[in-house]
């Protein structure tokens, strides 16, 4: 989803800010990137259309994470991407998605899409419903360039638990993501704990996309990001209900 460049490739990898000595890097809600186009409203954890700031241009391979409230009866007609790894996780209301290749399908609460974009893909995002959709739409740079596009959509229940949902090899009936990253998924009830599954040598970013959770003292609100070097982590614990996703990343 975009009103800006659509090539797919700009800016992304590591930043200045990102290296080891600069972790953990928080990111707070409020600090991100915002547009407000009436029937749009949106959120840039990282620079993407008109927000450009050249300390936040992505984390690793994540590139984008958008935090978009679409009004009803509104969203994005069809638009071309290519060369990136989308992924779409709705928080409430439904998302039409049409695309280039026939295509067609409403995205709700607990189902994850991911479109590789490949070679080139036209495809539009609306909202067929009364209410405001509420989603994330994240951008992952691809292992290679040039591959065919695709397109999958799969249910989870993260239920108390960190589930991973897109994977290099689609393992344990994850989508199979074309690039050197994995989104983990968890929803927690009050008062729950967890280990954040960052693995030995892997960088990580943390996304609260609702409720209030803590790690290693560290205070995290809806909307806040966190970026992890490797070999930290800890044990997230939700002080109200919350829903997390964590990106395992080189």
């Amino acid at each position: 989803m975009s009103t800006g460049r659509q090539d797919g490739w700009q800016g992304g990898g590591a930043t200045e800010r990102d290296t080891l000595s600069f972790m953990p890097l928080h990111r707070p809600a409020a600090s991100r990137g915002h547009a407000d186009h009436g029937w749009l409203d949106s959120w840039h954890t990282f620079s993407f259309a008109d927000y450009h700031d050249p300390a936040w241009m992505g984390f690793s391979t994540l590139r984008v994470i958008n935090e978009d409230i679409v009004a009803g009866g509104t969203g994005f007609g069809m638009h071309p991407h290519r060369d990136m790894e989308i992924l779409t996780w709705v928080l409430s209301g439904r998302l039409r998605h049409q695309d280039s290749l026939g295509n067609t399908a409403d995205l709700t609460p607990g189902e994850v899409q991911r479109m590789t974009a490949g070679t080139g893909m036209v495809h539009s995002e609306t909202n067929p419903a009364a209410d405001p959709v509420h989603l994330l739409q994240i951008w992952i740079q691809p292992s290679r360039r040039g591959l065919a596009p695709g397109y999958a959509q799969r249910r989870f229940d993260p239920q108390g638990r960190f589930q991973a949902v897109a994977t290099p090899d689609g393992r344990d009936g994850s989508l199979t993501l074309n690039a050197d990253a994995t989104l983990h998924l968890a929803r927690f009830a009050p008062d729950a704990q967890a280990v954040l599954p960052v693995r030995p040598g892997r960088r990580a970013w943390l996304h609260l996309a609702r409720g209030t959770a803590t790690l290693g003292g560290l205070t995290l609100d809806a909307g806040d990001g966190l970026g992890l070097a490797p070999g930290e982590g800890g044990e997230l614990v939700a002080t109200v209900a919350s829903e997390v996703l964590l990106f395992d990343l080189p």
